[in-house]
């Protein structure tokens, strides 16, 4: 620790860590919050990142003021550029069951396409292995995913099938619609036919296996009675969508 230091409450990374509990500070003056915040925007250390991106994790009254805030703290962790922001970030999404959204939003900014579903991949292959109370983050990943065709994605969506959120069975389902990934087939039936699986379920499967465009071969009886509009067992064996 340097002369200055001693002046200024430490070095660069000590003293970002202690401004964490003014940057997560629910109540109390805003003006207190508000001041940390705008020092770690100052300071160009990872640290500062880190903290920075735990005033995401809350919401603050009113909600004006706390939207304000995050929009400063989104473009103050965005200003330290790629090479310091996106460590620290990438650990966040991995650890953090709260703000992926955020996380994820930043990655776009800071990163190519490709990077952030990198990013989200291993995020999801960290949670499948991973017990998680909350299915948010699990949600938000899956939505992420959804839009892009990489090849590395089916794998990594298929265990969530078997998640206890029915939220989050469904944005799997959705995330795997648009492959046509064989090895998602099975546990796709076993989701639609097992008697515990609810109705909207149920409906999200018989999306995906209509757009994936898999047979139901070996599971005809089972699937028939649990067809709806407009969806329809074709001479192949096959769910089709109605027009």
């Amino acid at each position: 620790m340097g002369l200055l230091d001693i002046f200024t409450g430490g070095s660069g990374p000590e003293k970002a860590l202690k401004l964490k509990p003014k940057v997560t500070q629910k109540y109390g003056d805003p003006a207190t919050r508000q001041k940390a915040i705008q020092q770690l925007g100052e300071m160009k250390v990872p640290e500062a990142v880190s903290v920075l991106l735990s005033r995401f994790t809350l919401t603050v009254d009113p909600l004006t003021t706390d939207a304000d805030e995050k929009e400063h703290t989104f473009e103050l962790v965005k200003s330290f550029g790629k090479e310091v922001a996106v460590p620290p970030i990438l650990e966040f999404l991995r650890t953090s069951e709260q703000a992926a959204s955020w996380a994820l939003r930043l990655l776009g900014e800071l990163t190519s396409e490709e990077e952030t579903i990198t990013a989200c991949v291993n995020a999801l292959q960290h949670l499948s292995a991973h017990y998680t109370r909350n299915p948010e983050k699990k949600v938000v990943l899956l939505h992420h995913v959804a839009s892009s065709q990489d090849p590395r994605i089916p794998p990594a969506v298929v265990p969530f099938l078997e998640d206890m959120s029915d939220d989050v069975k469904i944005a799997a389902l959705k995330a795997l619609g648009v492959f046509k990934y064989e090895p998602a087939r099975e546990p796709m039936l076993k989701l639609l036919t097992a008697d515990e699986t609810a109705r909207r379920v149920q409906t999200s499967v018989l999306s995906a296996l209509a757009e994936g465009g898999f047979s139901v071969e070996g599971y005809q009886e089972k699937v028939q009675p649990l067809l709806v509009e407009p969806y329809a067992l074709g001479n192949d064996q096959r769910i089709q969508r109605r027009a």
